[in-house]
């Protein structure tokens, strides 16, 4: 274990993108849905509150957003390279709702676009080269050992 006085990657990562709204959001834009109208019409949110949120997530990094129509000037918003990077969380939490909440009946099933075959999550050690489970994972200091929360 870690002391207080150290930084958490989860502490930092949850203060960028740690409520609901916001994976939501995410979520859409990983299923293609591009704009503020589309956002708030499927997840059915106010708009001072998505606005926020995509605001937040556009100062982190983690979407752009491309001007479509100048007058009034509206936007479609893209994951950065740094968005695309939150996939396999999402995945994963999605994965975990399947099996504690939807009694084995999962409303969405991801699936290899190429040949369909339902994906899993797991972890994998490169060094072994196997899956490694959930009490095979150990922790120890990084090598950088100062780095700032995200604002």
């Amino acid at each position: 274990m870690h002391d207080n006085q150290t930084e958490c990657s989860i502490d930092s990562t949850l203060s960028v993108i740690g409520d609901r709204w916001t994976m939501l959001i995410l979520r859409d834009l990983f299923r293609g849905v591009r704009r503020f109208e589309q956002l708030r019409k499927d997840l059915g949110i106010a708009k001072n509150i998505l606005s926020d949120r995509l605001s937040k997530l556009h100062q982190a990094g983690i979407i752009h957003q491309q001007p479509y129509q100048n007058n009034p000037v509206r936007h479609e918003y893209f994951l950065t390279e740094k968005g695309i990077d939150l996939s396999p969380s999402l995945v994963a939490l999605m994965h975990w709702g399947d099996r504690w909440y939807a009694q084995g009946n999962p409303p969405t099933i991801l699936t290899h676009s190429v040949c369909d075959t339902a994906l899993q999550q797991f972890t994998h050690c490169p060094h072994c080269d196997i899956p490694v489970s959930p009490d095979q994972i150990a922790s120890r200091p990084g090598e950088i050992r100062s780095y700032k929360r995200p604002a």
